[in-house]
């Protein structure tokens, strides 16, 4: 066994929040999974830049 349970403390920890980051545009969150989705501008300026930036 370990001597060192910081590292098992601190696992459930997560270490990003991005539900608050300033890209996240969150217009719903999936009840059960905590999924978020992105608004519809979002997708279409995601779409948008996918689509310019393909080879």
């Amino acid at each position: 066994m370990a001597k060192n349970k910081t590292k098992e403390f601190s696992m459930g920890i997560p270490v990003e929040k991005h539900d608050t980051a300033a890209w996240a545009n969150i217009k719903e969150t999936k009840p059960v999974s905590r999924v978020t989705i992105p608004s519809e501008i979002d997708v279409r300026n995601a779409k948008e830049w996918v689509d310019t930036n393909q080879k």
